[in-house]
């Protein structure tokens, strides 16, 4: 027992010193950004104010949690910084919901304000920023929101039970967590968004409406369809959503507007689909699924049965 507490020991303090060192590092970082370009554009007012806050959101926030929690780690009070520092943990998650309009904005600025663009250059080229840029630097508290997960958790499984801080390390390793999920769930869901428009821009005109509240995107790759009657197998691009199966061909490639885009053939809703494997059971190449609808059978097929697997794996779990 005595060997494992000083081995608990030695890992604790090796982690708590690595969390100090780079809680450090990341508060030289932030001040970066507040010294050089909140403090002196609020002086200046070469922003306006509200487009100011949206750029730089709960920045002051952040890093006044942070430079407390460093106060506390520097004098070894290792669950009472923790304890106070997880009462702010929140702003993380309104920093997440703020980023994409933060960028956004950023972006706009710098197409229409030539003295915002010209101060944002001659701030990057001080020696201090190493050669990074303002949009390098914004994103860091997610990143360091990453690293506050992994640490409070090495904290935890190398302190005793029984000691007086496991209590509020445990506490912090949840509230950790749960900001980690809502700051996870925002960027599903604006990479969801990303695939959803991508998929909408490459379908011709607008009568598919891809852009659907509540709707996920899944996966697309091209399947041979087989006809019911004698036909030719007809190469078709599928595109599958958590309600929806598209199907699309090319375009024609002569076509002055729309040659690198797809028609949309077909779109099959899901709630009343049932998918089986009609052969890719065995070890031969390739694979057929059989996807029946209340008016009509869909039999799919690829050459690669890796391929076909995934995708009947894909639509079970969307039509489930």
């Amino acid at each position: 027992v005595e060997e494992q507490r000083a081995r608990w020991e030695r890992k604790r303090s090796r982690t708590a010193k690595e969390l100090l060192e780079t809680e450090h590092k990341y508060l030289e970082q932030l001040d970066l950004v507040l010294t050089y370009f909140v403090t002196i554009l609020k002086a200046k007012g070469t922003l306006k104010p509200a487009v100011l806050e949206t750029i730089f959101g709960p920045l002051e926030s952040l890093y006044a949690a942070s430079h407390v929690l460093s106060l506390h780690l520097e004098k070894g009070n290792l669950g009472s910084g923790l304890e106070i520092f997880c009462q702010n943990l929140d702003v993380y998650g309104h920093y997440a919901e703020n980023l994409e309009q933060a960028n956004k904005i950023l972006k706009e600025q710098l197409k229409k304000n030539k003295s915002f663009r010209r101060f944002k250059k001659l701030q990057e080229t001080r020696p201090q920023f190493q050669g990074r840029e303002l949009e390098d630097l914004l994103p860091l508290p997610l990143q360091r929101l990453h690293q506050y997960k992994h640490f409070f958790r090495d904290l935890l499984e190398n302190t005793s039970p029984d000691s007086a801080e496991y209590q509020k390390l445990a506490k912090a390793v949840n509230s950790v967590s749960e900001v980690s999920q809502w700051v996870q769930s925002i960027i599903d869901k604006r990479e969801n968004s990303l695939q959803l428009l991508r998929v909408q821009k490459l379908l011709k005109g607008q009568k598919t409406q891809v852009l659907t509240s509540g709707r996920w995107y899944i996966r697309e790759g091209w399947l041979l369809v087989v006809p019911s009657k004698g036909e030719e197998l007809k190469r078709r691009m599928f595109f599958l959503f958590s309600d929806v199966l598209i199907a699309a061909k090319p375009c024609h490639p002569l076509h002055l507007l729309n040659s690198n885009k797809l028609c949309c053939q077909a779109v099959y809703p899901l709630h009343q689909c049932s998918v089986d494997k009609v052969f890719g059971h065995t070890q031969s190449q390739g694979g057929l699924l059989s996807l029946s609808f209340p008016h009509k059978t869909l039999l799919l097929m690829s050459s690669n049965r890796q391929d076909i697997n995934d995708w009947y794996r894909s639509l079970t779990a969307a039509v489930r």
